[in-house]
C-alpha cells in the first residue's frame, strides 16, 4: 500500500482571527458603561473569562468596575423582568 497518497486530506481553511473585546485605548472604568455592559449576561451576571476572551488582569478590572457601577446604581444587581409567566 502506498502511504503517501491519502484519499481524505484535511482542507486548509483560513481562520479569521477574532478581534479582542478590549482595545488598547479603552479604559476599564465604572463610568464606561458601553464597555462594561458587554461583559454582563441578560440575567445581569458577570460573564466568565473564557466567554469574554480577556486576560486575567482585564477580567479583574472588569469585575471591579461592574461592582463599583452596581454600588453607585449605574447598573442593576438583578434583572427585574419576569421570565417565567404562567
Amino acid at each position: 500500500m502506498n502511504k503517501s497518497k491519502r484519499p481524505f486530506t484535511k482542507s486548509k481553511r483560513s481562520f479569521r482571527r477574532r478581534l479582542p473585546p478590549i482595545q488598547s485605548g479603552d479604559r476599564i472604568d465604572y463610568r464606561n458603561m458601553s464597555l462594561i455592559s458587554r461583559f454582563i449576561s441578560e440575567q445581569r451576571k458577570i460573564l466568565s473569562r473564557r466567554v469574554n476572551r480577556v486576560t486575567l488582569k482585564q477580567q479583574r478590572l472588569i469585575t471591579i468596575a461592574i461592582k463599583q457601577a452596581r454600588i453607585l446604581s449605574l447598573l442593576p444587581f438583578l434583572n427585574n423582568q419576569k421570565q417565567f409567566e404562567r
